[in-house]
């Protein structure tokens, strides 16, 4: 954890300014002088990526914002003939912001694996796990309404599908549907709302950032041998330079994938529908979310009944927050638990299937697959977890991460670490 800040500024006026608002004192003691473990990978660079990505979201977005029209008549327009034409470098702006969302969550993806690989999940990191379970909630939401935004005809359809799902929920399902779409239908209403919700929710996830960060810096970071901190001097370094050194690097390698995708690439993650004008007469023969929602869009597919498979879609990510009570092993690091290793990467394959899965059209054969991994899917969490955490015969784990760090390179790091 970060503790008290040692900052003293040099000049009169910073020691002035520092004892009445210490903002500069938060910096150093957060993002300078915080202690990290030593042994951190390149798995954990991803909290700095996401960063970055929310920012280019917001600063994109709010650009965005300012020359859209969101109006059933004018949307579509305002989108395709307005900013990608008329708005200087509104074309780069629109697809900086598009292809930002795919990157975005694949970031939270890996994110997300490197915790339940790596047990970032456990004591004392429980709240720290479920915040971030409620920033990809809020993620999810945010990518679906401003998919709705261009009024395209995917757009149109997609909003229809998802939002009549939630006319399944017994006794306030309808008023919830009727509330989003404004009326009875999906129509201009819902644009508006959606608009709203779009712009607003990125801030609510900031909000939600920073306790996610707060947190992180009150329990302190997991790392890849699942130790906790023992002796401060041995088994950690300071924030800067040594981690900002690699989230620099990692966040410019990001960056050219990035700048690649946008200039090179642009409409390859975009639906081809969606360049069409939203008819209501007119629905596309297969209808899609973006990639990012379909394992979930699988999921809710394979199950027949509306009901379930709308509970099915909200159970697969309510599981999530549940993972530090339902993983009891006293080992926190697959590195030293080789069955739940195993399963780790099985579960995996399961959710690129379904994801797969979830772009096809719907047969009987696709939906038995769907039906095997959705039950592999929550297999892997309410069976295989609680079970590993008694069952499981781990390896022996270092006494504190000075010696993980040691055992790798005896030589090098005896010197440094006596140094």
């Amino acid at each position: 954890m970060s503790g008290p800040s040692t900052y003293v500024p040099k000049s009169a006026i910073g020691r002035w300014f520092e004892a009445r608002l210490p903002v500069m004192g938060l910096v150093h003691s957060s993002f300078i002088a915080y202690p990290v473990p030593r042994n951190l990978n390149y798995m954990w660079t991803f909290g700095a990526i996401l960063s970055f990505m929310l920012v280019a979201q917001i600063v994109t977005g709010v650009v965005l914002a300012m020359h859209y029209i969101p109006s059933a008549n004018e949307a579509f327009n305002s989108v395709t003939n307005d900013i990608m034409r008329n708005v200087n470098y509104g074309w780069l702006i629109r697809y900086m912001h598009t292809n930002g969302a795919s990157l975005f969550f694949f970031a939270v993806y890996v994110h997300m694996m490197r915790g339940l690989y790596y047990g970032s999940f456990k004591p004392p990191r429980e709240l720290l796990w479920i915040i971030g379970v409620v920033i990809y909630f809020l993620m999810m939401a945010t990518a679906f309404m401003g998919y709705v935004l261009p009024w395209g005809s995917m757009s149109y359809a997609g909003a229809t599908v998802i939002t009549n799902l939630v006319s399944a929920l017994p006794l306030v399902g309808t008023g919830l549907a009727h509330w989003l779409w404004g009326g009875y239908a999906v129509g201009a209403p819902t644009l508006t709302r959606f608009y709203s919700l779009h712009y607003l929710l990125p801030f609510v996830i900031v909000a939600f950032v920073g306790l996610h960060v707060w947190a992180l810096h009150v329990t302190g970071q997991n790392n890849p041998d699942g130790v906790e901190v023992k002796n401060v001097d041995r088994d950690t370094v300071a924030f800067t330079p040594y981690a900002t050194i690699k989230d620099t690097f990692a966040v410019a390698v990001f960056f050219i994938v990035y700048a690649w995708l946008i200039f090179y690439i642009p409409n390859y993650l975009l639906d081809a529908d969606n360049s069409i004008k939203a008819n209501p007469l007119m629905t596309p023969s297969h209808v899609v979310p973006e990639w990012y929602l379909l394992p979930f869009y699988a999921i809710l597919r394979a199950i027949p009944n509306k009901l379930m498979g709308v509970l099915a879609l909200f159970a697969a990510i309510v599981v999530l927050a549940l993972v530090p009570w339902l993983d009891r092993s006293p080992v926190k690091s697959a590195k030293y638990r080789p069955t739940y290793r195993f399963f780790f990467w099985v579960f995996v394959v399961v959710c690129i299937g379904l994801g797969y899965l979830g772009s096809q059209e719907p047969t009987e054969g696709t939906t038995l697959v769907a039906r095997i991994l959705t039950v592999g899917y929550f297999g892997f969490f309410l069976v295989v977890m609680p079970l590993l955490s008694f069952m499981e015969k781990t390896k022996p784990i270092p006494a504190s991460i000075a010696d993980a760090v040691l055992a790798k390179k005896p030589a090098a790091n005896t010197a440094a670490v006596q140094a």
